[in-house]
């Protein structure tokens, strides 16, 4: 696939131009988001996993990870709820 340059993206009309703005979006959004996941579970990983002895959590590790995890989940709704009861 070769690279777009201005010239064709200014060759192309309203819908496909908008259409095309929507997927960068949502593929920007997309790549946001795991990001995030990616850093707060390297974060979860770094404050609850003491050792890694026989590839296997103890119940505290598993605790740790389970509620670190849930924390993140629920900020994340609470967050995505209030952007979107937000006026646009």
């Amino acid at each position: 696939m070769s690279d777009l340059d201005l010239n064709t993206l200014s060759k192309l009309d309203e819908t496909t131009k908008s259409e095309l703005n929507t997927f960068i979006q949502q593929e920007t959004a997309r790549a946001k988001v795991q990001t995030s996941v990616t850093q707060f579970t390297d974060m979860c990983f770094k404050k609850c996993i003491t050792s890694v002895q026989d590839g296997n959590l103890n119940r505290e590790e598993e605790n740790c990870v389970s509620n670190c995890l849930n924390r993140f989940l629920d900020t994340n709704i609470k967050i995505v709820n209030l952007l979107q009861s937000l006026p646009k």
